[in-house]
């Protein structure tokens, strides 16, 4: 269409110029083509120029989405209803309540089977060194069953006995001393109460009936003792 129409112009301005000569309809379809090609070309350059106005313009309106976007994203955490940000927050405490108590219950679980296994086996060291007394004393027995010798007996069991006494001081037992010493209720405890057989003794511990210990400098047994009067 846009071509005959083309043609229709050149040809009319053909008639006008060259009234006298005949038409050329070569010489017309040329011009139509150049003229057809030009506008053409200039089609072409507004088309593109077109495309390009409205690729910036694309462009220009998913940047200002983006801002737009990124504006409205803290606006919309600060229109956040009070009511739903403490109820949001409730629940975290809630559940960080919850968390840390079932932790401790772990714990404390895991504390008193550690304690009683540990009472157990705590006196296990003692028991294990005593074993070695029991030794010794299986042996004295049947030494005495064949043996004699008194006074190899005796002297069997008194060996015993200091390795025993030995055992205990290594420990940290230590016997109360109180023959002739000031009666004193952080130590002793009186039995009973004799005629002093002196003036020094009186007020003083005489006897022992039963002596006592010490662990660490803390009193395990008190000694029971006779004080005179």
């Amino acid at each position: 269409m846009a071509k005959m129409k083309l043609y229709k112009k050149a040809k009319n301005k053909f008639k006008s110029v060259k009234a006298k000569e005949p038409i050329n309809d070569n010489k017309i379809t040329e011009s139509v083509e150049k003229e057809l090609v030009n506008e053409l070309d200039s089609n072409e350059q507004n088309i593109n120029k077109t495309d390009l106005d409205t690729e910036d313009k694309n462009r220009a309106v998913d940047t200002q989405q983006l801002e737009n976007e990124d504006n409205n994203s803290p606006e919309q955490e600060q229109e956040e209803p009070k009511e739903v940000r403490l109820e949001r927050e409730l629940t975290e405490m809630k559940d960080k309540y919850l968390r840390l108590s079932a932790e401790f219950d772990n714990y404390r679980k895991r504390t008193l089977k550690e304690r009683m296994e540990m009472l157990k086996t705590a006196s296990e060291d003692v028991l294990v060194n005593l074993l070695q007394v029991v030794d010794n004393f299986e042996r004295a027995l049947k030494t005495m069953e064949s043996s004699q010798d008194v006074t190899a007996v005796k002297e069997g069991i008194e060996l015993i006995y200091k390795n025993f006494t030995s055992f205990l001081t290594q420990r940290g037992m230590k016997e109360i001393e109180a023959i002739g010493l000031e009666f004193n209720t952080d130590l002793h405890e009186a039995i009973t109460k004799i005629p002093a057989p002196s003036d020094e003794l009186k007020g003083k511990v005489v006897d022992v009936i039963e002596k006592g210990y010490k662990l660490h400098d803390k009193v395990s047994r008190y000694a029971k003792v006779v004080i005179g009067e």
